[in-house]
């Protein structure tokens, strides 16, 4: 008798993109980390669940106090992905988790990061939106949940303090929990994200659990790691 060899099954490999942001920091860091601070507090959400590259390129071995720069961003929620225009020997930087770099890419354009416009009065707590966020759309609400009827387009991004609730298929990026709120959570009736992140911590599409890709999910933060599970 002859055994039967079942065919290998096939590698379905494709291509995603993301907008990296780079970080380039100057002397004297002190007032370069107040400057941050400023910018964080009012922009909220705007670092969240982001690639961020650090650019040492404008700073030197000599540079005081650089041995406390990466853990002073990572207090701050912000997540080093790549590290360039330093050197590993400096003596400085003898104690840092160096990230593998990303290979290639291109710089772009400055950035301008967008204000929070602060309300004369506190809003509601809850934020419904009954259109679709479209490609492009970028939604912040560091005040309490999202509640969006439709989708969430590919492209598109919503931030929340809370948490956020799409009743359509989530296709963009879902971030919630943004100034440290870690029992937030994201649900939808179709998960299809480009990226989600609760407080800090983010999961791309690539590492997202295949299980529960294009089916009522919700995403909740256990720990330091995000979890996947069905939506009933």
């Amino acid at each position: 008798m002859s055994a039967t060899t079942s065919p290998l099954p096939r590698i379905r490999i494709s291509g995603r993109s993301f907008l990296a942001l780079t970080l380039t920091p100057e002397a004297p860091l002190e007032d370069w980390l107040s400057a941050l601070d400023h910018q964080i507090a009012r922009s909220a959400g705007f670092f969240a669940g982001k690639p961020i590259i650090l650019d040492l390129g404008m700073l030197d071995a000599e540079t005081q106090h650089l041995a406390d720069l990466l853990p002073a961003l990572k207090e701050r929620g912000i997540r080093v992905m790549g590290i360039e225009g330093g050197d590993r020997s400096w003596p400085a930087l003898a104690d840092w988790e160096w990230p593998e770099n990303f290979a290639g890419g291109r710089a772009s354009a400055e950035i301008d990061i967008p204000e929070d416009d602060v309300p004369e009065a506190p809003g509601p707590r809850t934020l419904i939106l009954e259109s679709p966020i479209r490609s492009g759309q970028q939604v912040v609400w560091p005040d309490g949940d999202v509640i969006i009827l439709g989708s969430v387009a590919s492209g598109a991004e919503v931030s929340a303090g809370g948490s956020i609730h799409v009743y359509g298929p989530l296709r963009g990026r879902a971030i919630a929990g943004i100034g440290g709120n870690g029992e937030a959570r994201i649900f939808t009736r179709a998960l299809e994200a480009e990226l989600v992140a609760i407080d800090g911590f983010y999961a791309t599409a690539e590492e997202m659990n295949a299980d529960q890709t294009s089916k009522p999910a919700q995403v909740a933060l256990s720990g330091e790691t995000l979890t996947f599970l069905p939506l009933t």
